[in-house]
């Protein structure tokens, strides 16, 4: 990539009027980072994005040779965090740490607050965790063959639990719809914690619930794990088929956690912050830490990064449309 002295060698005798500029510009890049560096997490403390900000920030810290810190911003399904970041000056001083959401909402809501596909430039995808389809213990059926069996012999008697209309495990009940060919009753609640307490105790049947959130009711054998929703078994739960195992072709849903930065950051930054993350992504405590919970590390660099969140913003554009899915 053309550093920016050169750009302005490039372009001849206009160059002796922008070269002050591009030299300031430059040699700020190559300063930066010169003081604290804020990472907000566009959902509340507790949660998957928030965390992954937390795992990343000390060991961003040394990298950079700056202190690290995580604000969260949380509210209309990562508006709210999305829209400041957007706004805040393209230094490298301030980034974002978003869910899967990032690529739901363009189709989600009518109206965003951003440009989604302007507004951001991705830096790293970090890591991807599968949800696991659960059963409550009671739940006649053992494995997703009979679950399948029972709501095609009762279509729309079989309830399952969502976070909210428009969340992952919504989508990921939406998608196994589509992908086989039956139809389910979605029951949405205000969060993930008071879904999953209402199957533990029986009130809905099934959950397409995060793997970390779930791993101890399921050894508890208060759940019982019919399917992970991964292109391969997860580690945390080898025993358990993958949803195309148990026989739902096509079917393969994540939740992951991406890095952004506004979008006018300077390259020069962007290397910077990318290459530290990679860094930090890739060291055996992070590795080991995101296996604990279910996930993988992908540590996907910029352009990496951007092909698969398109990817997923495309996948899940067309779920939405395709089943004609509202917010709250």
């Amino acid at each position: 990539m053309h550093s920016l002295k050169t750009m302005a060698a490039a372009a001849g005798v206009a160059s002796l009027v922008l070269q002050p500029g591009l030299a300031q510009a430059a040699e700020s890049a190559s300063q930066w980072p010169t003081r604290t560096i804020t990472i907000v997490v566009t959902y509340p403390p507790g949660g998957g994005a928030d965390l992954m900000a937390r795992l990343i920030a000390p060991g961003l810290g040394r990298e950079l040779g700056q202190s690290v810190i995580v604000e969260n911003r949380p509210g209309a399904g990562g508006q709210i965090g999305a829209a400041y970041v957007a706004k805040a000056a393209p230094d490298g001083y301030t980034l974002m740490v978003d869910a899967s959401s990032y690529a739901v909402n363009p189709s989600l809501y009518p109206r965003l607050p951003y440009d989604p596909g302007k507004a951001f430039k991705a830096i790293g995808v970090l890591a991807r965790y599968p949800n696991v389809l659960v059963a409550t213990s009671a739940f006649p059926a053992s494995n997703v063959k009979d679950v399948l069996a029972m709501a095609k012999q009762k279509p729309g008697s079989i309830a399952f639990a969502s976070s909210g209309n428009g969340s992952a495990q919504h989508l990921s009940g939406v998608l196994f719809e589509q992908r086989a060919g039956v139809d389910l009753l979605h029951v949405p609640y205000k969060g993930g914690g008071p879904a999953m307490t209402d199957v533990i105790a029986g009130q809905v049947p099934l959950f397409f619930a995060n793997v970390a959130s779930s791993l101890q009711h399921i050894k508890a054998g208060k759940l019982k794990p019919l399917a992970v929703t991964s292109h391969t078994r997860t580690a945390a739960l080898p025993t358990v088929p993958t949803m195309q195992e148990a026989g739902v072709a096509g079917y393969e849903v994540y939740e992951w956690n991406a890095a952004f930065l506004p979008a006018a950051t300077p390259e020069p930054i962007v290397a910077k912050l990318s290459d530290a993350l990679q860094k930090v992504m890739n060291s055996p405590e992070i590795r080991q830490r995101v296996t604990e919970l279910g996930g993988e590390v992908v540590a996907a660099p910029p352009a990496e990064a951007a092909r698969y969140i398109d990817t997923q913003t495309k996948l899940w554009g067309k779920v939405i449309k395709d089943g004609n899915v509202k917010p709250e």
